[in-house]
């Protein structure tokens, strides 16, 4: 019944299943979406067989060849490296030297701060630029968080401007715990949400990471340092930061400042550092107002030395279009097939109870003998639910444009494939019309019975309304229209979910997306999330319904009109 071979997939050889039933069953379309297919695909995904599907596995090895199998035997042709499925994805471990420096013209008056002497660029700063920025706003804490009552950017456009803002905690109305993530992506908000040219903050508070690209590139650089040590010959050297990305790309600088640099600064302002400061320290009210005759220089200059390269796959496969000219667009659907692993230690058991030694994230109690996260709904939902779209597409009546399917690796670990799939793209990356994006669509948000018709999308009117409009027009098409809830895509959302999935990384670009999700439950990065747990007929409408919206951006006789209004269908607005 199946077939056995070789394939390579990052630092394991590994055995893969070529042959599954009901691989190349007919139909296609829209009715060719079943539940059963789903939960056959699944229980493959995440069983145990796979052993959590961590990157540089061979689990998720066996993932990816499985994958490949069905999208041979359904005719969607290869579209990772020249004429394969696999894209080969390079994560790099790389030191830097910097000369990166920021200089403060205060009426004429100037001063430079180099790295490391008032001033902390991130380590992965980007590539070199020396620009001047005339205005600079000074934004209070910096902080956007309307629930609790605090809007530091209210009536205020940062656009192209430099943003300054103070203490590291926050104002005393948050909570810093609920607030933790919004708090430590200040700068991030700024230059990515806001359009700042660039943003400087106060130093975070201990054992916090620094927002922007910095601090994504550090947390992989942190969860991938276990598999990148060596010992014997040659053992390799530490690195500062791991990225997939170009290191020759312009970032706006994102920095974090001292005392000595906000004094200068704030020299000439209405209310100087030391009353700003006294003021945060006490997580006070800060006012917010434009420092005026003020310039700042950015000279963003690093070099970089790989000192390290690992290497994992996207899956990358594609459906051609039937329009001569419109198929050399695309519109892209991707979800993430990798996950977390498995325990390597024991069960630890006292007095006090049994505990998972070298548990890969939260252990359910009573669940203590499982060890390994099979990440049935993150993201195996939206692995197989890109596989019953591949199969729906390529049964079916092609629409005009191209289809492009990409299982992303390394999403655990900091957006890694998606991250290079948009610098290093397989296909022109400005004829990517839209990216949809599934992860986690299996289960009802905090296992709710009320939440049983309910999706969550994110991120669908923040580039292009018209992308927006036209998934309401797909869902309202369905037989059973599925309730969509915008609340995740308020940018107070607590959770960022709007930055924290492959989306994002297409986002970047500039290309409208759609986030499909489902929400958080109590097995998020549990070992209990497991297909048992999955809603299969709410996860196959689910489906049904980005087939939809799939389809009628793909028969669009132009790309969704990118008008960047930002997002306006927020918090509980359905």
């Amino acid at each position: 019944m199946s077939r056995r071979r070789l394939t390579g997939l990052g630092c394991a050889v590994v055995l893969s299943v070529a042959v599954v039933s009901g691989i190349s069953a007919a139909g296609g379309g829209l009715g060719s979406i079943k539940s059963q297919d789903l939960k056959e695909w699944l229980s493959y995904i995440a069983s145990d067989e796979l052993e959590g599907r961590e990157i540089y596995t061979s689990g998720i090895g066996l993932a990816a060849a499985y994958i490949e199998d069905h999208a041979r035997a359904w005719g969607a042709r290869p579209a990772g490296d020249t004429g394969r499925y696999l894209q080969t994805v390079r994560v790099l471990g790389v030191k830097a030297t910097s000369h990166a420096s920021v200089t403060v013209d205060v009426n004429g008056e100037t001063r430079t701060f180099a790295d490391g002497q008032g001033v902390s660029f991130p380590k992965n700063m980007g590539g070199k630029q020396h620009f001047t920025v005339d205005r600079v706003e000074f934004a209070g804490y910096g902080l956007d968080a309307p629930a609790a009552g605090h809007t530091d950017y209210r009536g205020k456009d940062v656009t192209k401007a430099a943003v300054v803002w103070l203490g590291p905690s926050g104002p005393k109305t948050i909570d810093q715990a609920v607030y933790r993530r919004l708090l430590t992506g200040r700068n991030r908000y700024a230059t990515e949400q806001l359009g700042a040219a660039a943003a400087i903050g106060a130093a975070a508070p201990p054992g916090s990471g620094r927002g922007g690209r910095g601090a994504a590139a550090a947390g992989a650089a942190g969860a991938a340092g276990g598999a990148a040590g060596g010992g014997g010959r040659g053992a390799l050297p530490a690195a500062d930061f791991t990225t997939v990305q170009r290191l020759d790309a312009l970032e706006p600088p994102n920095v974090t400042a001292d005392d000595a640099f906000f004094t200068f600064l704030f020299s000439h302002a209405p209310v100087k550092y030391d009353e700003l400061k006294q003021k945060a320290a006490a997580q006070e009210p800060l006012p917010s107002f434009r420092l005026d005759g003020v310039r700042l220089t950015f000279n963003v200059d690093a070099e970089y030395q790989v000192v390290r390269t690992q290497l994992t796959q996207n899956v990358v496969a594609l459906v051609e279009g039937s329009d001569a000219q419109l198929k050399n667009t695309y519109i892209a659907f991707g979800a993430h097939y990798d996950h977390v692993g498995y325990a390597e230690g024991e069960v630890d058991r006292t007095d006090n109870g049994a505990r998972r030694l070298g548990a890969k994230g939260r252990v359910t109690p009573g669940a203590e003998d499982d060890r390994i996260w099979n990440g049935a709904d993150d993201d195996g939902s939206g692995t197989v639910a890109l596989m019953a779209l591949m199969k729906a597409f390529a049964d079916g009546p092609h629409p005009k444009r191209s289809l492009l399917f990409v299982w992303h690796a390394g999403e655990e670990r900091g957006l890694l494939g998606s991250r290079y799939f948009a610098d290093y793209p397989t296909v022109p990356i400005d004829q990517i019309v839209a990216q949809l994006n599934i992860d986690m669509i299996g289960r009802n948000r905090d296992n709710k019975t009320s939440e049983a018709n309910t999706v969550y999308l994110v991120g669908s009117d923040r580039i292009s309304t018209e992308l927006h409009n036209l998934n309401r027009s797909a869902n309202g098409a369905l037989p059973k229209p599925l309730t969509l809830n915008y609340e995740f895509n308020d940018p107070a959302d607590l959770e960022s979910l709007y930055t924290r999935s492959d989306h994002y990384s297409y986002a970047a670009k500039g290309i409208p997306i759609i986030f499909f999700t489902t929400g958080l439950h109590p097995d998020y990065h549990a070992n209990t999330d497991e297909v048992s747990k999955i809603e299969f007929d709410k996860m196959t409408r689910i489906v049904q319904l980005v087939y939809e919206t799939g389809l009628r951006v793909a028969n669009l006789d132009h790309a969704p009109v990118r008008d960047n209004l930002g997002p306006r269908a927020g918090r509980l607005t359905q």
